[in-house]
């Protein structure tokens, strides 16, 4: 039914980044995927495989992700994450697509939007990083997650020792078996004698959060004329209290969605949820199973 295509195509940016890409499934209306720092675009199959076969469903690595090649420059600028969706797009061929993104990658449909007005049809938000600052802070070398997260690991013995590790960790605690496997079976690359390392490594990991208050997606919302979704987890830790409805005003085209149970993972704690909900968003009709949660 899906034929997935995993990572056998590449396209290239308008900074000659070489982006994987992945078809997911599915004819029709094209629905682009975007993940978050230190992820990368299988992910999202959990959710494509709840999506229904009537969309076409591609996802990608950003830069310095999965099989990606790296950013052009020591600095990860998300603007660069934002030029990878549009070279999927043109790489595609993809005609007014949806996004659906995830955190980093939620700002990065964002930034490709404000770069060129008019190529989505509509976005769908999970919890995007809007910094709320004009103009923009700019990097910030002591990030406390930027910190936190070089102290991590980045290889390990096997892919199963990995497995375990991750699984064993707080903040993938509520992240569904079938989303863990994904991100460790195409996370990690394999090393002589079976170890295996991350593709995005801590310390590119880190770049990305550093970098994460230097962009301009927060001051030019209002630039952003398509239908947008801002989702986010009834139990996240990573919105502040007012950041939505901040964000929504300065929308031109905007609603908040709030999922119930899930936290800042939530496309990877609840994929059924979270596919029904952009579905409902997409082509406006629901899946048997419906999405928790409500519209606010």
């Amino acid at each position: 039914m899906w034929g997935f295509r995993v990572g056998d195509r590449r396209v290239v940016t308008a900074d000659g980044v070489r982006i994987a890409v992945h078809e997911l499934g599915g004819r029709g209306t094209p629905v682009l995927f975007a993940h978050g720092a230190g992820l990368h675009g299988l992910v999202w199959r959990p959710v494509a495989e709840n999506m229904g076969a009537d969309v076409r469903l591609v996802s990608f690595d950003g830069r310095a992700h999965g099989d990606s090649g790296p950013a052009p420059g020591p600095e990860l600028d998300w603007r660069g994450f934002g030029l990878d969706a549009l070279g999927v797009i043109d790489g595609l061929g993809l005609v007014a697509p949806f996004g659906v993104g995830h955190s980093s990658g939620a700002t990065a449909l964002l930034l490709a939007e404000q770069e060129r007005p008019g190529t989505f049809g509509g976005l769908y938000c999970f919890e995007p990083v809007l910094v709320p600052a004009d103009p923009p802070l700019g990097r910030d070398p002591d990030s406390w997650l930027a910190a936190a997260t070089r102290r991590g690991r980045a290889t390990f013995a096997s892919r199963h020792e990995a497995h375990e590790h991750f699984r064993s960790r707080k903040s993938y605690a509520a992240v569904a078996p079938a989303a863990l496997r994904a991100f460790v079976d195409h996370g990690l690359a394999d090393l002589p004698g079976g170890a295996v390392r991350l593709k995005c490594s801590p310390e590119q990991e880190a770049m990305i959060y550093e970098m994460g208050a230097a962009h301009d997606a927060y001051p030019r919302l209002g630039e952003v004329r398509c239908p947008v979704v801002l989702a986010r987890g009834e139990l996240t830790d990573a919105v502040a209290p007012g950041a939505f409805p901040d964000a929504a005003t300065r929308l031109p085209r905007a609603r908040i969605e709030v999922l119930a149970g899930l936290g800042h993972l939530g496309p990877l704690e609840a994929p059924a949820a979270v596919a029904a909900s952009v579905r409902l968003f997409v082509t406006g009709e629901h899946l048997d199973e419906p999405a928790s949660g409500g519209r606010a």
